[in-house]
């Protein structure tokens, strides 16, 4: 077995990043309930790392389709932040329904009355923003995906549809667990908003968790490196290395479930940190299998 260097396709690692953040934005915000510049924070967050996957993809080994969609997504992302922030005086319709709820039960329960400030959002200013704009940069990215997947595959079909699966999986895991983590800090912005969208958000993650590891055990694949059949170059470190990020990703998962069940507002905040951790482990899921994997291939 010949030691082998550790490379990684950044380019598309970052498309993958930039289409699972996207498909997770509209996941969460097509409830018509998280603010606005929740939505324009991972717009600008994402388009720009489209933009960086062109560039790294067009600087370090071109692969056409790849850079084209990677600019696609870019532009559609614009469009798209271009849109909301058009419309940003008809606000969000989902989250004055909750202000108005929740003020009726003040008055009921007090007797003081509450009214909607509505020098900000007044939704006779014409229709607020429609969420599947965010769904276009997806549809796009995914086609960039697909063909990134097919020229990283080696002969034969069924090393096709597992670097299919690793590509498309590995952007709804990457995606999931950076929203869950960015979707926490927002609460620091609406402190107001239901719990129950970082709940989504987290749930996701660890349904995605279980596809993300066994597209990564699937042969020729992980298991291989774990039993010596394929070298890391590392003595067999990076396998367990990989086995720890990955099993401590499914234990951040189920303790941030229990912490978001607590009733207290501070364990939204802790919850938070928690997917701080989750990132670093998710990430060194993904992407240590994957350098692996492509450097031995």
């Amino acid at each position: 077995m010949a030691s082998t260097a550790i490379e990684l396709d950044a380019a598309t690692v970052l498309l993958q990043w930039s289409v699972g953040g996207m498909f997770f934005g509209w996941w969460t915000t097509r409830h018509r309930e998280v603010g606005l510049g929740y939505g324009w924070m991972l717009r600008i967050t994402y388009g720009l790392m489209a933009v960086a996957a062109c560039i790294v993809g067009l600087r370090y080994g071109a692969e056409a389709v790849r850079e084209t969609t990677s600019a696609l997504v870019a532009v559609a992302t614009l469009l798209a932040l271009s849109s909301s922030v058009v419309r940003r005086r008809a606000g969000v319709q989902g989250a004055l329904n909750e202000h108005d709820r929740r003020s009726e039960r003040v008055a009921a329960m007090t007797g003081i009355e509450r009214s909607i400030d509505t020098s900000t959002y007044d939704l006779r200013r014409g229709k607020e923003f429609d969420p599947r704009w965010d769904l276009a940069p997806v549809l796009v990215g995914c086609v960039g995906l697909i063909s990134a997947g097919l020229a990283a595959a080696g002969p034969g079909l069924w090393t096709h549809g597992v670097s299919l699966a690793r590509v498309l999986v590995g952007a709804l895991f990457l995606g999931a667990v950076t929203n869950a983590m960015l979707l926490g800090h927002w609460y620091l912005v609406q402190p107001g908003l239901p719990r129950r969208h970082l709940n989504d958000l987290v749930s996701a993650l660890g349904r995605v968790w279980p596809l993300e590891v066994v597209s990564l055990l699937l042969p020729t694949g992980m298991a291989s490196v774990l039993s010596g059949r394929i070298d890391d170059g590392w003595g067999g470190v990076l396998g367990w290395f990989w086995v720890a990020c990955a099993a401590t990703t499914l234990g951040l998962v189920i303790v941030t479930k229990a912490a978001l069940r607590e009733r207290a507002y501070s364990a939204v905040m802790a919850a938070t940190g928690l997917l701080y951790l989750a990132i670093l482990t998710a990430f060194g899921t993904d992407l240590v299998a994957r350098a692996v994997l492509d450097s031995a291939s």
